[in-house]
């Protein structure tokens, strides 16, 4: 199983991918609810030079709700991490990054878990669809 769901987009700035990521998301059912500029935290804090880098953390809240009825634990890995970030072998690519939720499913057996997975699964498969369209 992948970690994550994976697509590079270029020919357009990172700033936009972010963006239409964003939206993508909203699209589907997703608010974004954190956002962590892992560049300027690492810049701020140890001093080190990254390329862009955020994640954003992003949250459906009636999956959110499901999840949480099926196992209060489930809050570990939630919400739901997509990254956004400059390729750092090639910087005229931008590569998004969302969390497989059929991992939330190998974690625990919780009843109800695996359905959440599936369809928070689909939903965010669904956004990064709609980013290819964006972004073609």
């Amino acid at each position: 199983m992948d970690l994550g769901l994976s697509r590079s987009y270029t020919g357009t700035t990172f700033d936009d991918v972010v963006s239409k990521t964003r939206a993508a998301l909203g699209e589907h059912g997703f608010g974004v609810l954190t956002v962590i500029d892992v560049r300027a935290t690492l810049t701020e804090k140890i001093g080190v030079t990254l390329e862009p880098y955020v994640i954003l953390g992003a949250c459906n809240p009636a999956l959110a709700h499901r999840a949480l009825e099926a196992t209060r634990e489930i809050g570990l890995l939630l919400p739901c991490n997509v990254v956004v970030r400059q390729d750092p072998a090639d910087a005229s690519v931008t590569v998004v990054e969302a969390i497989n939720p059929a991992v939330m499913a190998q974690v625990t057996d919780a009843p109800g878990v695996a359905e959440v997975a599936r369809e928070a699964g689909e939903r965010l498969e669904a956004a990064l669809t709609l980013l290819d369209g964006e972004l073609a």
